[in-house]
């Protein structure tokens, strides 16, 4: 998995691209865990490329999130896949996570 990082205006984007599993979390955390030490806290992750994801992927999105919430700030999903969106759906993680059909409205949101 690749983890692309740009910023628009105060917001974070993060572009996962690949799988997102247990091989690949820890890099998420950890980036994570940068953004937050560097005081940035308002993160989209643009899901546009992610092909797929387990639910070691789902565990680091949603602790991902928790850091970020403890540090004042929040994570917006952005362009999920029909697959990955359904994982969302299954889990009930949609009434969790604002999600948006496209990075713009996400980085908008805020």
């Amino acid at each position: 998995m690749e983890i692309l990082e740009k910023t628009s205006n105060t917001v974070t984007i993060l572009k996962l691209v690949g799988r997102l599993d247990s091989l690949v979390v820890k890099d998420l955390k950890n980036r994570i865990h940068t953004l937050i030490q560097q005081g940035q806290v308002k993160i989209v992750f643009d899901m546009s490329e992610v092909s797929f994801m387990d639910s070691s992927g789902l565990g680091g999105i949603v602790a991902a999130l928790r850091a970020v919430g403890q540090a004042g700030g929040d994570i917006r999903i952005a362009s999920l896949q029909p697959r990955v969106r359904a994982l969302f759906e299954l889990t009930r993680l949609h009434q969790v996570f604002q999600i948006f059909s496209d990075v713009d409205a996400a980085v908008h949101s805020y």
